[in-house]
């Protein structure tokens, strides 16, 4: 089958690998046919060269993890052959026509469902972040950050209640789709201050709820702190790539600001859940949905080439195994 290789940073090469069997796998599994994959944030050090420990060649089919396809083979009582489904791949080995996936790492998608559910993966890690977080009806958010997740974001937090939702961004096509995913105002924090926007909006308040999601360096966790009230809530969404932040303690402490984290999702029930707010019409995740390329050898690097670079309006940049999406 085919599968790709990144053999140097921003290089990827296609070869050929043996097809995925389960003859030797211990716990229930499945083999899943990939129809389509989208790249995440989470996937661009690898194809920049900068992830930990990495060495080149890469392993086959790094990297790539928000996938959805059929079942071709199954040792799983939930799951038969023919099934559409949502899969994680291990270890991010997804830019391979077939993967092993594990039973519990598998979700079923409904019935009727249309292309757009490929997003339920991302989308489930925004559910998984906003159980840890307060009650916030009626309170003021602010989510750094308007690539892919952060939209995802705002549109979590409006369903949720806030009275407002602010997306603060550098990039303007970002910021453009920053109301379609349900943000009430849209700060460019390349020409305005954040700070004094946050409190103009907010009638001086300042936010309750601040989400990091940028990630990838620390500048911005500072900036979430800074655009707290006291007592507010940081969530830090964004993947971090240094060990060690320099974070405002003594301002923290004295602003009794609560810190939370959140990475990955519960599989089960936070894809379940996306599933349904994306399939029901409660979440309309079609304007992030920006570009479309076919799995093949210049599809794969246009694609990455155009999402890391943040060109042309990339936002969520997806790949096509199979001509058509399934249904």
């Amino acid at each position: 089958m085919r599968i790709a290789q990144l053999t140097a940073p921003k290089t990827f090469r296609f070869t050929q690998t043996k097809e995925p069997t389960l003859k030797n796998q211990a716990a229930p599994s499945v083999v899943v046919r990939v129809n389509r994959a989208c790249i995440c944030g989470s996937d661009t050090p690898y194809y920049l060269g900068t992830a930990p420990n990495l060495t080149f060649p890469a392993d086959l089919g790094l990297s790539i993890h928000e996938c959805v396809g059929t079942v071709e083979e199954s040792t799983s009582e939930r799951f038969k052959p023919g099934d559409k489904v949502l899969a994680l791949p291990p270890h991010h080995r997804g830019l391979a026509e077939k993967f092993i996936a594990t039973e519990d790492r598998t979700v079923p998608l409904p019935d009727g469902f249309s292309s757009e559910i490929l997003m339920a993966q991302p989308l489930g890690t925004v559910v998984w972040a906003c159980r840890k977080l307060p009650n916030i009806l009626n309170l003021d958010a602010v989510v750094l950050g308007q690539g892919p997740m952060g939209l995802l974001i705002n549109a979590a937090l409006s369903n949720l209640g806030a009275k407002n939702v602010v997306g603060i961004d550098l990039i303007p096509e970002r910021l453009a789709l920053s109301k379609r995913m349900m943000a009430t105002s849209a700060v460019n924090s390349s020409k305005e201050n954040p700070g004094e926007q946050v409190k103009q909006i907010t009638d001086g308040r300042m936010a309750d709820l601040v989400v990091e999601a940028v990630g990838h360096q620390t500048d911005t966790m500072l900036e979430c702190v800074r655009l707290l009230k006291r007592g507010g809530t940081l969530l830090a969404f964004g993947v971090p790539d240094d060990d060690i932040y320099p974070m405002p303690f003594r301002e923290m402490y004295s602003k009794n600001i609560t810190l939370i984290h959140s990475v990955g999702p519960e599989v089960q029930p936070d894809f379940s859940l996306a599933m349904d707010f994306i399939h029901q019409g409660r979440i309309d995740v079609s304007p992030i949905l920006t570009h479309d390329f076919p799995f093949t050898e210049e599809g794969v690097q246009t694609a990455f080439d155009l999402f890391a670079e943040r060109r042309d309006g990339a936002v969520k940049v997806v790949i096509h195994y199979e001509d058509g999406a399934f249904s």
